[in-house]
């Protein structure tokens, strides 16, 4: 049962195109029912620019892995604070213009706080959750929801995307770490 009076930080952790968005989605509209407050950060909202991402000189599956997100920086300036803070100020990225705005984000005490993104279990930020809900979805499934354009390069979701996935699920047994699996397809 989550407390009224505290925060709390729930993770909805997934590979990409398991549905991560969908699901918070449907818990933001559940938890307005219930009255309380819900803070939703997406992961994806704060990756670093393509230079730092893309042609490192690293295979593209650690590109994907170990440098979309300035890990440390998350760790510092989101995890470490959501707890205790009134205000986050973070990074934003923009796509369009591959460059950050400073945002920042106010949360009431009581907030519940959702974090949604791939990898969200690995080691630097999985003691940072409250609750972690894992949304496991075969991989055949996932790639079935990418757009037709998107299908066509192969080669990169089996050089940058499913490394990287097979990767986090050997080293951090997300599904295992998980309060709650559930299956998305």
């Amino acid at each position: 049962m989550l407390s009224k009076e505290k925060r709390v930080i729930i993770g909805i952790d997934g590979l990409s195109r398991s549905g991560k968005t969908t699901f918070v989605n449907k818990m933001r509209h559940e938890v307005n029912r219930i009255d309380r407050e819900i803070l939703v950060l997406h992961l994806d909202d704060y990756i670093v620019a393509r230079k730092e991402r893309y042609n490192t000189s690293n295979e593209d599956w650690y590109e994907y892995y170990a440098l979309q997100w300035d890990i440390h920086y998350l760790r510092d300036q989101l995890f470490k604070k959501v707890r205790v803070a009134s205000t986050l100020r973070l990074q934003r990225y923009d796509e369009q213009s591959d460059s950050h705005t400073l945002e920042e984000i106010s949360i009431h005490d009581a907030a519940v706080i959702v974090i949604e993104g791939v990898f969200l279990q690995r080691k630097e930020w999985r003691d940072y959750f409250d609750y972690v809900i894992y949304l496991d979805c075969p991989r055949r499934t996932r790639f079935l929801r990418e757009s037709e354009r998107t299908q066509k390069n192969l080669t990169k979701f089996q050089d940058r995307y499913w490394k990287a996935e097979d990767y986090y699920l050997m080293e951090q047994s997300p599904m295992e770490n998980a309060d709650v699996v559930i299956n998305s397809s």
